[in-house]
Order: C-alpha cells, then sequence, then structure tokens
C-alpha cells in the first residue's frame, strides 16, 4: 500500500467548517423547530410540542458540539494531496476513507473557487473534473490553489501530448 499523500490542507480551513457547519445546522434547527415552537405558542396545553421542540434542542447543540467542536481537527488531519509525477493522490474520509489517484491524462479541466467563507480567511477550493466525475480539495490557500490548479492543468496537458 503506498504512503498517505504528503501536503495537507491550510489550517484554517478548520474555521470555515466550522462557520458553515455552525450556519447549516442552525438553518436545519430553525426550519425543522420553527412550526412545532409556534404550535406550543398557539396551544400552551400541547406539552408534546415544547418536547419535540426540547428534544430538537438537545440534537441541536450536540451536532453543533460535534460537528464545529471535535470533527474540524480530524478532518484536517485525514485530508492530504499530493501532485506526482503522472498523477493527483487524493486522501481524504474519518470513518469512511477514499483514496483517490487521479491519472493527469484523465484530467478534463481544473479551476479553483471561492465562496464567501473561504474569501474571509483568503482560502479558496481546487476542483479537478475528470470524465467520471469532480473532485475537490478544499480549504488551500488561494495562492497555492492558484499554483496547484495551474501545475494539475500543465501536467495534463503535457500528459495528453504524450498520449
Amino acid at each position: 500500500m503506498r504512503p498517505l499523500p504528503k501536503n495537507q490542507l491550510d489550517p484554517k480551513v478548520k474555521s470555515v467548517w466550522r462557520i458553515s457547519d455552525a450556519l447549516w445546522l442552525t438553518l436545519a434547527y430553525a426550519a425543522c423547530s420553527a412550526t412545532f415552537f409556534i404550535i406550543a405558542l398557539v396551544d400552551p396545553e400541547s406539552s408534546w410540542a415544547w418536547i419535540v421542540v426540547a428534544a430538537m434542542t438537545v440534537a441541536w447543540v450536540v451536532a453543533l458540539v460535534v460537528m464545529v467542536g471535535i470533527l474540524p481537527p480530524i478532518r484536517h488531519m485525514r485530508w492530504r494531496y499530493e501532485v506526482g509525477e503522472n498523477e493527483l493522490d487524493i486522501a481524504r474520509g474519518i470513518i469512511w476513507r477514499a483514496r483517490f489517484v487521479i491519472p493527469f491524462v484523465r484530467v478534463q479541466n481544473t479551476d479553483t473557487k471561492q465562496g464567501p467563507i473561504l474569501r474571509m480567511f483568503n482560502l479558496a477550493s481546487v476542483t479537478v473534473s475528470t470524465a467520471a466525475g469532480e473532485h475537490v480539495i478544499p480549504g488551500l490557500a488561494f495562492e497555492e490553489a492558484d499554483m496547484l490548479r495551474d501545475r494539475i492543468a500543465t501536467q495534463a496537458r503535457l500528459a495528453q501530448e504524450d498520449v
């Protein structure tokens, strides 16, 4: 078995994941609990609605602790990538671990993306497209993402010229 790829994501990606996960969990909590909260306010004798709201609140707090407090450092530790001579090697996953070795001859397109949260931390993601799908390397320093995108594109062009 080949060793894990050498390069890790920028450590600031942990903050991006925390903010993003907290936002999505809070929106999901608000959307799911709003109906029961309104029922509980309109009909105070409906104790079942308050129980549902309380259970959802406990689940939301537990999910926040896990997704915002515990998982980001573990995700960061497990995300790795490396650009080899002939392929891009990506390893990720905590419970379900995935390893992708993408030959440059199969690469069709590379691009960088930067949403508002990534932009706050001067980070970007690199997307590598093949006929089989897309592979994303999230949370790289913006300059590093640009260089990686260009390097993969150059390697892909050279690999396709050799064919």
